[in-house]
């Protein structure tokens, strides 16, 4: 008899904390679902940055975004939130077909992104990218 209330209290409690963990918004699986996405979370990461132009991961991991004055943001998934970095002169980038790894800073680390067709493209305006 004590098994089965023991039982039934932990899969009440699990059932309430799976509920509790839902009903605050944790966990999941957030991904950036289009451009207008992008832009929203270049304006949480970085103020005042205004995209002109917008490169998703064909996972929705990650977006690199570019501004009317050249500058380049990295955005990346980090948990269940996102970050992101404004590239400089020292970023590193390394192309390898269709996957761009960029290298922002030590604490930032490196991240892949699956740009397809458009790699090379946005691979190349980081070389062009100022201090």
């Amino acid at each position: 008899m004590n098994f089965a209330i023991q039982l039934a209290a932990s899969l009440a409690a699990i059932l309430a904390l799976a509920w509790l963990t839902g009903w605050l918004g944790l966990g999941g699986d957030e991904r950036i679902r289009d451009a207008e996405h992008a832009r929203e979370l270049a304006h949480h990461v970085h103020y005042g940055f205004e995209p002109t132009d917008v490169a998703i991961d064909r996972a929705g991991m990650g977006a690199l975004l570019k501004d009317k004055d050249g500058r380049q943001l990295l955005i990346r998934r980090h948990g269940t939130h996102f970050a992101g970095r404004l590239l400089d002169a020292n970023t590193e980038a390394q192309l390898d077909r269709s996957l761009l790894t960029i290298g922002a800073d030590k604490r930032f680390g490196q991240f892949t992104l699956d740009l397809g067709d458009d790699a090379p493209v946005w691979a190349a305006g980081l070389r062009g990218l100022r201090g």
